[in-house]
C-alpha cells in the first residue's frame, strides 16, 4: 500500500490589518477544503513579534472547544469569534498595543 491520500485546505487571511492603540482589531481566517469539515477541525494562531525569529501560540481551537493560551500579553484581550462550521476561524483581539505588531498566522487543520 502506499501513501494515503491527502487533500489541501486553502486559508485565507488579510495581507495587512492596521488597528489604532487602545482599539480593537479582527484577524480574519477564512478556508476552503473540498472535504467536509470534521469534529476533528482544529485551528491555530500564531504571533510572532516584529523583530523577532520566534513565533508563539496565542489561540487554539479543537474538539469544539476555543482555547486562549495562558502565555504572552494576549491572553486577556482575545475573543473567539469564528465557527468551523461556516469555515470561519476568525480571532478579535482588545485594547491594541504597540507590542502588539507583528505577523500573526492562522494554521487550520481538518483531518479525515
Amino acid at each position: 500500500s502506499g501513501p494515503s491520500p491527502t487533500s489541501s485546505i486553502h486559508v485565507y487571511t488579510q495581507r495587512e490589518v492596521h488597528g489604532t492603540v487602545g482599539s480593537h482589531v479582527t484577524l480574519s481566517c477564512s478556508f476552503w477544503s473540498s472535504e467536509w469539515i470534521s469534529e476533528d477541525i482544529s485551528i491555530t494562531w500564531h504571533f510572532q513579534a516584529e523583530g523577532s525569529r520566534d513565533s508563539i501560540s496565542i489561540f487554539h481551537y479543537a474538539k469544539g472547544q476555543p482555547y486562549i493560551d495562558d502565555v504572552g500579553s494576549f491572553k486577556e484581550r482575545m475573543e473567539w469569534v469564528g465557527n468551523p462550521h461556516r469555515k470561519d476561524g476568525s480571532i478579535v483581539i482588545h485594547n491594541l498595543d504597540y507590542t502588539d505588531n507583528g505577523t500573526f498566522t492562522c494554521d487550520v487543520k481538518n483531518p479525515p
